[in-house]
């Protein structure tokens, strides 16, 4: 894969696509495996872009592996099947990979996804949802008002047909918590903010899984371009139950309960320090440059040192820093 350029990362750096696609270029290639092969499941299938993992019955995730430099799909996804439905997660970064999860789903429970939901605007989650629909096929899709709004406007996808499958979406409230019923199983579908100003997560009761988007990133340092910090640390902690849970991240291998705990305890050791430093008038550039995450918080996958200014700005910007 060629490197991409500074160019086409400022072009695409309202989306975690260009987080994705520059760590894919400076990443070294044992890492860039390693990650593809640490599964939590039975993986039920796998590709250059990802491996499908058996959660549980009737719950698959698919665990995008970018940094392989495939980006059919870039983020992570998953599968949920009820006695009369079948909801797929996410429209991934090109209608391909859309395209193929709807395949696996047909092969795993006989049935075409009938619904289709988004967790936010990114292109990464989101440009690729129109590999789901055909003549033959016609899954509702779903999202928030904002989040069509934005891919819309932003995100710009490359053909008429990517934001045609937008215009007829079931909008979900952005302030009131749902249901999904697909038939002897119920998908929560829970209105949140932080990572964008439009978060959702699709949540599971028994067994408790949560699909969380990109409120969580598993060993990954999130991409805070659009980041509400004080949103996203609330929406962060909501999403962690008091029991044994499956957290499948938007970003990284799936989590359980400590893997969480340290994203969160990482978010927490940003936010002190980027109030240390506004308080003392550093610059964002500068506090970012600074900063280190302690080795007690483990290893994390860094690309470049600028995402740490990325989260610094995200944080100043709620402070009140010009």
């Amino acid at each position: 894969m060629p490197p991409i350029t500074r160019r086409d990362f400022l072009a695409q750096s309202g989306s975690c696509a260009a987080h994705l696609a520059l760590a894919a270029s400076v990443m070294p290639k044992a890492a860039r495996r390693l990650w593809a092969r640490n599964a939590y499941g039975p993986v039920v299938a796998a590709e250059p872009f990802g491996n499908l993992e058996k959660v549980s019955d009737g719950v698959w995730a698919l665990i995008s592996t970018p940094l392989t430099g495939d980006r059919t799909t870039l983020s992570n996804g998953g599968i949920i099947v009820g006695r009369s439905a079948v909801l797929a997660i996410e429209g991934f970064n090109q209608p391909q990979g859309a395209v193929w999860l709807a395949g696996k789903a047909r092969e795993l429970t006989g049935r075409w996804p009938t619904h289709v939901a988004l967790t936010h605007y990114h292109s990464d989650h989101a440009n690729g949802v129109a590999g789901y629909l055909s003549d033959a096929q016609h899954p509702t899709v779903r999202a928030t008002e904002r989040t069509r709004a934005l891919i819309l406007e932003r995100n710009r996808p490359a053909d008429d047909s990517r934001a045609a499958a937008l215009h007829d979406a079931v909008i979900m409230s952005p302030t009131d918590a749902g249901s999904l019923d697909l038939g002897g199983r119920t998908v929560r579908i829970m209105p949140r903010a932080g990572h964008t100003e439009s978060d959702v997560s699709f949540e599971l009761d028994d067994p408790s899984i949560v699909f969380c988007g990109d409120l969580f990133w598993n060993a990954m340092f999130p991409n805070f371009v659009d980041a509400i910090p004080t949103k996203l640390a609330a929406s962060v902690r909501a999403l962690r139950r008091t029991r044994d849970t499956v957290y499948v991240p938007g970003h990284g291998a799936i989590g359980r309960v400590s893997d969480y705990d340290r994203y969160v305890s990482m978010l927490d050791e940003v936010e002190r320090a980027a109030r240390k430093a506004h308080a003392a008038g550093i610059t964002a550039a500068d506090a970012g440059k600074d900063f280190h995450l302690p080795q007690t918080l483990g290893d994390w996958t860094m690309f470049s040192p600028v995402f740490f200014q990325r989260a610094f700005e995200a944080w100043y910007k709620e402070l009140g820093a010009s």
